[in-house]
């Protein structure tokens, strides 16, 4: 594979400058969304990630007339990461905000899942969060100012059969998001946790998850919706957003609060392979 792209340069605004955001796994889904609050929100951006819809996303963005940098790094490689946080300080801007989104799932009994696929979720939604937030932290806290947003999951509250590495993946991030809260309560960086329910993206179908009453139910929130309230939660300081519709934000408090053993119980029916025609 030849060198992977890098396009650093965010034009400074000649009047005043914008606050400047970095976005991980942009080109889709509930990445594409945040990216788009903050576009509208006035922030300049960074954008990344590794598939070819990185491009749209950016013509997109720049409609809002903010400058966008595209990056299109594969963050599963460390080496990635580190050409990604490199693109942050290339900048030569402080960055203002974080939304280290990027991540993926995969379904099916752990007995027959691909183990590439799963190590490879272990490397995107934990190795690379830690990687890339280790970077971002250490800017921001010399600087005494920052916000960071971190992609949890409903799926962080209790284990989740037919899922068990992206649940177990989730839950890292959120226990890792919670004790960098704490930790850094008093360096002027704030970090908040984004918690959505079954989201209108193409994650169940990346997830091979199409034939799961969770992956067929219509009843799924719209990514515009999760973005727009992980924003605002972000910017307000929040610890924990839980996003979408009410049903969603009830049913990510409830399995905070259900015995594990019980809520586990209850996921199984919903992320088993076949029961969407059950």
């Amino acid at each position: 594979m030849g060198p992977i792209p890098i396009r650093t340069e965010v034009p400074v605004s000649e009047s005043a400058p914008r606050p400047l955001a970095l976005v991980t796994g942009a080109s889709s889904g509930i990445g594409r969304e945040l990216a788009k609050q903050f576009a509208q929100n006035g922030f300049d951006l960074i954008i990344a990630a590794e598939d070819v819809e990185l491009d749209d996303a950016t013509e997109e963005l720049r409609e809002h007339g903010v400058a966008v940098a595209p990056v299109s790094v594969d963050l599963t490689r460390r080496a990635d990461v580190e050409r990604l946080a490199a693109a942050v300080q290339g900048a030569g801007r402080p960055l203002d905000a974080a939304a280290l989104n990027a991540g993926v799932g995969h379904g099916g009994a752990f007995v027959d899942t691909d183990l590439e696929a799963e190590l490879g979720i272990v490397e995107l939604n934990c190795a690379s969060t830690v990687h890339l937030a280790k970077r971002v932290v250490q800017q921001m806290v010399a600087r005494g100012e920052g916000r960071i947003l971190f992609t949890s999951s409903v799926a962080s509250q209790a284990p989740e059969p037919f899922q068990a590495v992206y649940g177990a993946s989730k839950a890292f991030v959120q226990s890792f998001a919670m004790a960098l809260r704490e930790e850094l309560k008093d360096s002027g960086v704030t970090v908040t946790a984004l918690l959505p329910g079954p989201t209108d993206t193409e994650f169940f179908d990346r997830a091979e998850m199409t034939d799961t009453k969770l992956g067929a139910s219509d009843a799924k929130d719209d990514p515009a919706q999760v973005a727009r309230q992980g924003f605002d939660g972000l910017m307000k300081g929040e610890a924990s957003v839980f996003a979408g519709s009410m049903s969603s934000k009830a049913m990510g408090r409830l399995s905070a609060v259900t015995p594990a053993p019980v809520a586990t119980k209850l996921k199984r029916p919903m992320s088993e392979p076949g029961s969407a025609d059950r």
